[in-house]
């Protein structure tokens, strides 16, 4: 079956990797993306992927907004926060939004991967 994924992620760079690891991940594909909380919102809306890698620092809003948004909307989709802001307090608020998992963009890639792979399993 397949598995897709919605990724909210502002950086070319980082959003070109994400993409090469969803190609790695068995029955995993690219559901859309979005660098901005709004277009994210609405694409995750529209498109009701079975998960969504977010940023929380965006071109437009944040990643709260995006986390309340879908709370308020009562959609169902396991959140993994991949930020380069991994604070404690961050990660609380997340949480209680909530995403599924948190993760750190320098040292947690990895750990995001297997998050993943284990939910398209």
């Amino acid at each position: 079956m397949p598995f897709k994924v919605f990724l909210v992620e502002d950086s070319p760079l980082l959003r070109s990797r994400l993409e090469a690891m969803l190609g790695a991940i068995a029955g995993a594909s690219l559901a859309g993306h979005a660098s901005g909380a709004k277009a994210a919102i609405a694409g995750i809306l529209a498109g009701r992927p079975d998960a969504v890698v977010l940023d929380l620092h965006l071109d437009e809003g944040n990643g709260f907004d995006v986390l309340k948004a879908l709370q308020d909307a009562s959609i169902q989709v396991a959140v993994y926060v991949l930020t380069n802001f991994p604070s404690e307090p961050h990660r609380r608020k997340a949480a209680g939004l909530g995403a599924r998992g948190f993760f750190d963009k320098s040292s947690e890639f990895e750990r995001l991967r297997e998050a993943l792979a284990a939910l398209a399993a």
